[in-house]
């Protein structure tokens, strides 16, 4: 449910623009207020998890998400439906965050298999807007409502696993926040990687003359989704601080592939996706191990910062110094995640 309404938007723009008459600049804000809505909401369920239990922040959440998605397919004019995106999108954001926290603390493998059948829902939703928005734009964002509703009444049947405590003894407040802090810049920096490679990639290959550049896009998040897969279904045999190391020096490499070996680029681009699958996830289980579960939503916010500046920063770069800064560029940040993965892998270690 969560993939498929962040990656419904874009293909729904040419029959938004059908309904409500916006220009190709304005329908853009349908998707922003959506995305601001998802950013705002994390740090709001991070303090109702230190009070309420996390069963009633996802029903709370899952029922904003189907109050945006009603007011969306009902609204008479565009300020509305944009209203309704970014009610839609705290909505969204709350439960991302509560189920984050809530499987980040049972442990790799459940919050890898949450974070694939995400990935699932996006790659699944280009095809459910190309279907049922042709009958009617709001056939789409029904069905978004609808499957909200299952997770709701899932949620309020069986519930979802409270937070559980660190696996180690709380560690005194000066190295807690020392840990919070490289944990925050870690997922900033790893959510800058995967956005970059996801945004520039096919730029870069389109300046190489690769004539499917796009397919191999496509390959990228498909590899990206098959990481988190194999992560949820073998990950509880790898530490999750040793997985992420790992992960980080094989995107690393794929980005140096791409840069001194062009023929290869392509190729590297989709293997680079399944190298970042298991770092997001096991991120989050790596600190519940030490920190509370409840601290994760902030972690997200400190990923949206990522996915903001890492984009535009390779598009400034590339402005100046053509498109084979990209492959440079995301090599660099590959690096600077390992050295940070480094880092807190020493801030974490038992004393």
């Amino acid at each position: 449910m969560m993939g498929v309404l962040q990656a419904s938007y874009g293909p729904a723009f040419p029959y938004l623009q059908g309904r409500y008459g916006v220009d190709t600049a304005g329908v853009g804000l349908i998707a922003s207020a959506h995305f601001l809505g998802s950013a705002l909401a994390p740090p709001l369920a991070g303090f109702a998890l230190g009070r309420v239990t996390v069963r009633r922040v996802v029903v709370a959440s899952a029922a904003v998400l189907i109050l945006g998605m009603l007011v969306l397919v009902a609204a008479p004019v565009w300020a509305v439906a944009v209203a309704g995106a970014l009610v839609g999108g705290l909505g969204l954001g709350g439960v991302s965050a509560a189920l984050n926290s809530a499987y980040a603390s049972v442990g790799n493998r459940a919050v890898n298999l949450v974070n694939a059948v995400f990935g699932v829902g996006s790659i699944l939703a280009p095809l459910l807007v190309v279907t049922l928005a042709p009958v009617h734009l709001a056939l789409p964002f029904l069905t978004v409502a609808a499957l909200c509703a299952v997770t709701l009444l899932t949620a309020q049947r069986f519930g979802v696993p409270a937070l559980r405590p660190p696996l180690t003894p709380q560690v005194a407040g000066g190295r807690s926040g020392v840990q919070a802090g490289l944990f925050a810049v870690l997922i900033a920096c790893y959510v800058g990687l995967e956005s970059g490679f996801g945004t520039w990639a096919g730029r870069h290959l389109d300046s190489l003359n690769y004539g499917h550049a796009a397919l191999f896009v496509s390959g990228y998040w498909g590899g990206l989704t098959l990481g988190r897969v194999l992560t949820g279904l073998f990950g509880a045999r790898v530490r999750p601080g040793s997985l992420v190391l790992v992960s980080a020096a094989l995107a690393g490499l794929c980005a140096l592939t791409a840069a001194a070996l062009p023929p290869l680029a392509g190729a590297a681009y989709v293997v680079a996706g399944l190298s970042l699958g298991p770092i997001f996830g096991s991120t989050l289980a790596w600190m519940t191990q030490s920190l509370p579960a409840r601290f994760i939503p902030f972690l997200l916010v400190a990923g949206s910062v990522g996915g903001i500046v890492a984009p535009a920063l390779l598009g400034a770069l590339s402005a100046r110094s053509g498109l084979g800064s990209v492959p440079v560029t995301l090599a660099v940040l590959g690096a600077a995640l390992c050295v940070l993965t480094a880092l807190t892998l020493r801030a974490t270690r038992p004393h």
